[in-house]
């Protein structure tokens, strides 16, 4: 914690560089990584009005970003499947850590 937020006593910080930024209606994405540190980053932003109004930050994981959809919009009208659910974005930067990380998906 003391390394993220700056306040590291051994002089070291942690620096967030954006390596890929994309949006998806309200939602921006923006990724990271620091290989020396064995370290990705994924910060999802909600903006309204211009204003950053929700942030989710996932360190180390693997993130896929689905969108939900109407359930008469999927092409199969099985009972089985209820929603359509495709991906629209995955990370790119997890794999270049080193390291094997845990895949979570955010529906918007």
């Amino acid at each position: 914690m003391r390394l993220l937020t700056g306040a590291s006593s051994d002089g070291q910080s942690f620096q967030f560089v954006p390596q890929s930024i994309t949006s998806f209606g309200p939602t921006v994405l923006v990724e990271g990584c620091d290989p020396s540190r064995s370290i990705s980053w994924i910060h999802a932003w909600t903006v309204t009005d211009g204003i950053i109004t929700q942030v989710r930050e996932y360190f180390n994981s693997s993130l896929t970003v689905t969108r939900l959809g109407d359930p008469t919009d999927s092409p199969s009208s099985s009972a089985s499947s209820l929603y359509h659910c495709p991906s629209i974005w995955e990370s790119s930067l997890s794999n270049q850590v080193g390291k094997s990380v845990p895949g979570l998906v955010l529906a918007i």
